[in-house]
């Protein structure tokens, strides 16, 4: 996690305020933006950072193998439990359970987690000894939970139990000026012995992409690069290669660019034209309006006056 911009500096500035604590957190913001690690930096920032930080990916679990995940089962509780296990509940004691993706948690197993966070026991799978866990918990998630809330898609009471203390993770569009940090950050990673540089012009390309998987599709971006590279410099024109044959890309032909060249506008009025059609497909409700871009009312209210 690194960066310097306002929006990023805001976001440390609130993980280093709650970690403290043991309040719920809901981290909140788009695939890729690095809220597994925020989930990391809150557990090291706290009392419980010497006791296990336990991680679960909610997406794709069917209730069974969520309730087994979760809470861990006994032997012969269904087929191929030839063991009894523990769950990530009982592993996280003392320490912290961090649910990722939790707006793809099964309504049905819903009331199972609300009962967990409100009592803080369980019982495994096939048993019904009910056992204890002193954890703390951090969820994430990409999804608008307010609007599933509306849609009867998620319950409330479980809602307001996990958002005690939200925090929104900034898209890298959000933190272009973060790019070059990030990008350097990444390639140390991805290379630890140090022996690829970027050019000052393939930041510069970096910083002019638009990245909607955001660190996630940048990392990519990168290692695809290193393959391309014929050499320990990353140029400019490395960075074009790699990006030739990126499923995630869509190349115009010359004629492509030439006809949407015409169409092209400032960042800003883009912006402007975009909130002018969210305010009217909404019937000018700011609140909605601000709560889809993940935005407070009063931002809304300062770029409609911009």
């Amino acid at each position: 996690m690194v960066g310097e911009s306002e929006v990023f500096q805001k976001m440390v500035s609130k993980i280093a305020r709650v970690g403290n604590s043991d309040a719920s957190v809901l981290l909140l913001g788009e695939s890729g933006t690095g809220k597994e690690l925020a989930a990391r930096a809150i557990h090291m920032a706290s009392t419980r950072k010497d006791k296990p930080l336990v991680s679960l990916e909610c997406a794709g679990l069917s209730d069974a193998l969520f309730e087994s995940e979760l809470f861990g089962h006994i032997k012969g509780a269904f087929t191929g439990a030839v063991n009894n296990k523990k769950g990530l509940v009982e592993l996280a004691n003392c320490g912290t359970l961090f649910l990722d993706e939790v707006g793809d948690i099964p309504l049905s197993m819903q009331v199972k987690l609300l009962r967990l966070i409100e009592t803080g026991t369980f019982r495994r799978l096939g048993s019904a000894e009910v056992h204890s866990s002193d954890f703390r918990l951090i969820c994430a998630t990409h999804k608008n939970l307010y609007q599933m809330v509306k849609r009867g898609e998620f319950r409330t009471d479980l809602y307001y139990r996990i958002n005690v203390f939200p925090i929104m993770l900034p898209s890298l569009s959000e933190r272009v000026a973060d790019i070059p940090l990030v990008a350097k950050a990444l390639l140390s990673r991805i290379d630890p012995a140090g022996e690829y540089h970027f050019t000052s012009t393939a930041t510069r390309t970096l910083q002019s992409l638009d990245y909607p998987g955001n660190i996630r599709e940048l990392r990519n971006l990168i290692s695809r690069a290193l393959v391309m590279a014929d050499t320990n410099v990353i140029d400019a024109r490395v960075i074009e290669l790699a990006l030739e044959d990126a499923p995630d890309r869509i190349v115009l032909d010359a004629n492509d660019r030439q006809d949407d060249q015409a169409d092209w506008v400032d960042l800003k009025t883009h912006e402007r034209r975009y909130l002018a059609d969210l305010m009217q497909a909404h019937d000018g409700d700011k609140e909605e309006v601000a709560k889809i871009l993940n935005i407070s009312t009063r931002s809304l209210y300062r770029k409609l006056s911009e």
